[in-house]
């Protein structure tokens, strides 16, 4: 029987983050109907309006604290994307902090049988209030034309120095009077969000759009490498042999 929360969801939030912080992940929650609100039926999650999720992001510091950890300690185990299955596991074991409650879990990298992403993460960072996405539509003298502009999110700490990876949803924890908080509009500027656009569209390579606003902290030179290298030779750089193709 689902149970309306108070202040259920701060004390879901304070186990989150004490599981997952550790490790370098930040935890953001929201109401599946904000989600829902946003977007086309397609696209809905399947659960009641008020059921409590959390978006999880991945900072600068998972590399260190989480992947070569895991690496270490997995190495003969790993047989597909070492973050994928590393991000795997750290949400996975969170289910263990809750053994009263149902914990559904999707992941970045899901997709459905149309292929279309079980979840378009952006737009749950944004109404999470995690980090700003920034579409075509928040440029006001649009000088794109017929183009394809694709949009991006923004953290106000780490700029484009992050990765969403998930969702966790409590579909036994509805929270009705949950308030949701506006992500920071840190890239507020006419002039700088259309740079910001053009460079993740057409530059997205360099990482330029990353630092569209000064960033308490980013990715390592190791960790730029690791991710500059195409998926396939990212096990050499962990000094991973590749077990199955």
């Amino acid at each position: 029987m689902p149970r309306a929360a108070g202040g259920m969801e701060g004390r879901v939030a304070e186990r989150l983050r004490g599981a997952l912080g550790p490790f370098g992940f930040e935890v953001h929650a929201f109401k599946v109907g904000w989600y829902n609100a946003v977007l086309q039926p397609a696209f809905h999650l399947p659960y009641p309006d008020d059921t409590l999720a959390f978006v999880v992001l991945s900072t600068p510091s998972m590399f260190d604290k989480a992947l070569k950890p895991f690496v270490k300690k997995e190495r003969l185990k790993i047989i597909r994307d070492p973050v994928d299955q590393c991000v795997s596991h750290h949400l996975s074991r969170v289910k263990e902090k809750f053994p009263d409650q149902k914990v559904d879990i999707i992941f970045d990298y899901e997709i459905l049988p149309s292929r279309k992403p079980k979840f378009l993460a952006q737009t749950a960072a944004h109404v999470a209030g995690a980090a700003y996405y920034y579409q075509r539509k928040d440029v006001k003298l649009d000088p794109w034309g017929r183009k394809k502009i694709y949009g991006v999110c923004i953290h106000p700490k780490y700029g484009g120095w992050f990765a969403i990876r998930g969702l966790l949803l409590f579909p036994d924890i509805q929270v009705p009077f949950l308030q949701q908080s506006a992500p920071i509009d840190c890239v507020s500027t006419e002039e700088k969000r259309t740079e910001l656009l053009e460079q993740f569209n057409f530059h997205w390579q360099d990482g330029r759009y990353r630092d569209i606003i000064e960033v308490k902290e980013r990715y390592s030179e190791e960790q730029k490498a690791y991710f500059a290298t195409p998926p396939a030779e990212r096990f050499r750089l962990l000094g991973l042999t590749r077990l199955t193709e």
